[in-house]
């Protein structure tokens, strides 16, 4: 039986948030948008239709937490949830708070510009947040 592990462009583009009941949570990269991405531990899977009903069930659960984790933090105008795959054949989801004034709107942040690293003081600042909000203290 195969190991979970994170795609690789997954673990260049992103920093480990914590880990949830069946994600891992990750932040995205990119310091213009508030974006987390949930990657199931669920060796193989692609598509949230190959998982079982309990493992769809709790990403579902999963994605709502982390959603209205960023509504309450940030106060966006709105939450975009997706699962592409295009370029990452790993199954994730990415959960992006969106404002009407950030560089892609009203467009997905998908490829709309190259991403804007988090500069180390705000990518610390921001998972420190984060990890607080979930109840996990200052660490993953």
């Amino acid at each position: 039986m195969s190991a979970f592990a994170l795609h690789p462009r997954l673990a260049a583009d992103t920093h480990p948030v914590t880990s949830l009941p069946l994600c891992e949570l990750l932040l995205m990269d990119d310091a213009r948008y508030p974006w987390l991405v949930l990657v199931p531990r669920v060796v193989g899977a692609t598509g949230i239709d190959e998982l079982d009903f309990a493992a769809r069930h709790a990403l579902v659960d999963e994605i709502d937490e982390i959603s209205r984790l960023l509504r309450a933090e940030v106060r966006p105008e709105r939450i975009n949830v997706g699962a592409l795959g295009n370029v990452v054949p790993q199954l994730h989801v990415h959960v992006v708070a969106r404002f009407r004034n950030d560089p892609a709107w009203p467009g997905p942040v998908w490829g709309h510009s190259p991403a804007q690293p988090y500069e180390e003081a705000a990518r610390t600042t921001r998972l420190t947040r984060l990890r607080a909000a979930l109840g996990r203290g200052g660490t993953a």
